[in-house]
């Protein structure tokens, strides 16, 4: 069975790719739901550090720095997926392996660029949570990390690997 995948952003294509999955694996038509569910997606990608040029760009509480780990990233106008429940539950297992992180909240009257993390999210409704390795002048010709963050960052995405499943058991969110 051959599925036409479009591939402009917000397609069905994950949707498409998990419905043709689940299904050859099973013949429960509810397993697509159940596999929803039970999934969550670690939206990867790479924060803006604070610019000592640009200070002002960034919440006074929330200005990512090299050296420290992770950056959870937030936005109230959902230009990116993490949300209450996602950050609790990256935030649990980093705290649980001693993994630093930080949390990054863009400015209300700042634009920002987005990442893949909301289009899923919305299209599929896995649970959503957006991350990324501090960078200093993201997108520009001299952008820089810290060595140590790329470690942490991995650290970080094996743990959630090995934990997601046994903590996600514990959790009841009410809707």
């Amino acid at each position: 069975m051959w599925i036409k995948f479009s591939q402009v952003p917000g397609s069905p294509v994950i949707l498409n790719a998990l419905s043709w999955v689940t299904n050859f694996f099973s013949s429960d038509s509810k397993m697509l739901e159940k596999a929803i569910q039970r999934s969550f997606l670690v939206s990867a990608d790479m924060a803006h550090e604070l610019h000592p040029n640009y200070m002002d760009k960034h919440e006074e509480n929330h200005q990512p720095k090299l050296h420290g780990g992770i950056v959870i990233k937030h936005n109230a106008n959902q230009r990116y997926a993490t949300n209450g429940v996602t950050s609790f539950i990256f935030k649990e297992i980093a705290s649980k392996h001693n993994l630093p992180f930080q949390d990054f909240v863009m400015l209300n009257d700042m634009p920002c660029g987005s990442t893949i993390g909301p289009i899923l999210a919305s299209g599929v409704g896995i649970r959503t949570v957006d991350v990324g390795a501090p960078q200093l002048s993201l997108h520009s010709i001299r952008e820089m990390c810290a060595v140590d963050d790329v470690r942490l960052s991995f650290e970080l995405f094996k743990a959630f690997f090995q934990e997601f499943s046994h903590l996600d058991a514990k959790i009841a969110v009410g809707i």
